[in-house]
């Protein structure tokens, strides 16, 4: 079997008040989850936990995201999350602070026999 990836979807979230980076990553998933509506494990005819999900967040302050509670938005499939550098912050002109804004990368892959 190898993994063989099926679905690959993006997603931008933010936390226009309070400098949340989960939160911004949480949105950013749930943008990019709900950009989908291909039910992919019916699909290739496996059972949903068979989904393999790799998720990429990107953010200013990857340390600032808790990871155990992005997993948690996955109603199933076996998720991996990875956080990096990226994303935006943009710091306010009248008031202190930054708006965060979060990128997610999700690809979904299932261990599959390879054809041909």
């Amino acid at each position: 079997m190898a993994k063989t990836r099926v679905l690959v979807e993006f997603g931008m979230g933010s936390s226009l008040r309070r400098e949340d980076y989960t939160e911004a990553a949480l949105r950013a998933i749930k943008d990019a989850l709900w950009h989908n509506s291909v039910n992919m494990a019916e699909l290739f005819d496996f059972p949903k936990e068979a989904m393999i999900i790799d998720a990429e967040i990107g953010v200013q302050k990857p340390e600032q995201v808790d990871v155990d509670s992005l997993k948690a938005i996955f109603p199933y499939g076996q998720p991996t999350i990875t956080v990096v550098q990226g994303g935006l912050d943009i710091e306010k002109t009248h008031t202190e602070g930054s708006t965060v804004i979060a990128n997610a990368a999700i690809v979904v892959s299932f261990d599959m026999e390879p054809t041909a």
